[in-house]
């Protein structure tokens, strides 16, 4: 029996016409059962320009962070699998569809779309500065991460149910540093991790600003180091979380 898919898109301030024709060639070429745009900070003409789209338009009035946004869509659905791609359709559909097979199929509880993998093909290339920041931060994740992989941060990852039930509540991070939590967690829980290469086209465009964003990652990376730790039950990481005071993002988003 063919397992259902769920696709959430987080937008800050899009470019929605290239939003638009993304989500489009989503549906087209994944068939999900929905499409869910997270949509932050709207301009005036946003959703109405997005309505006409195969999609569920969800808007926010403050930037709530890509975490959040992405927290908040997967909580919305009630799919077999839950697949997440970024607004500005760096990941094709086509590479999205690739990222989501291992998990259709059971080959996999998470897949994650690879920039960095060898067979990866780069359309269109980042900066110098851009590939010199994010090279440097997966070589810093793999020491510090039991998963080992090429790229973190990819924008396309495909999760199942189950195992979103088990790693919801260990999430924090709001901002961009939600996908290496996300994956450090599901390594600490022991899941079945793919990486998969896919077809990269670069937006120079993008809203991401390089410096202000390597540096929330970087303090995000230790964090997600200090989660999967408290998952593992290590005795220093516990008593340094005995003194905070945090919430996960489910629970944050309730109160």
């Amino acid at each position: 029996m063919q397992r259902s898919v769920g696709v959430v898109v987080p937008a800050y301030r899009p470019d929605v016409e290239r939003l638009a024709e993304y989500v489009t060639a989503i549906d087209e070429r994944l068939d999900p059962a929905v499409v869910r745009i997270e949509l932050d900070a709207p301009r005036p003409d946003a959703v109405e320009r997005l309505s006409s789209l195969p999609a569920t338009v969800a808007t926010a009035p403050y930037r709530r962070g890509k975490g959040r946004a992405i927290t908040m869509g997967f909580e919305a659905l009630d799919t077999d699998v839950l697949v997440f791609a970024d607004a500005d359709g760096s990941t094709p559909a086509d590479s999205l569809a690739a990222v989501t097979r291992p998990v259709l199929d059971d080959d996999a509880e998470l897949a994650v779309g690879s920039r960095r993998h060898p067979d990866a093909r780069i359309a269109r290339h980042r900066t110098f500065a851009r590939r010199r920041l994010g090279d440097t931060f997966a070589w810093l994740a793999r020491r510090l991460l039991d998963p080992q992989l090429f790229d973190y941060q990819c924008g396309a990852k495909a999760i199942s149910r189950e195992a979103w039930t088990t790693v919801r509540e260990h999430l924090y991070e709001p901002g961009f540093a939600w996908d290496i939590e996300l994956v450090a967690i599901a390594g600490a829980l022991g899941q079945r991790i793919a990486e998969i290469p896919i077809e990269w086209h670069d937006q120079p465009d993008s809203t991401v600003s390089p410096v202000g964003t390597s540096i929330a990652l970087a303090r995000g990376l230790l964090a997600a180091r200090h989660r999967a730790a408290l998952i593992n039950e290590n005795r220093l990481h516990g008593m340094i979380a005995a003194q905070r005071e945090e919430h996960p993002l489910v629970d944050a988003d309730e109160q």
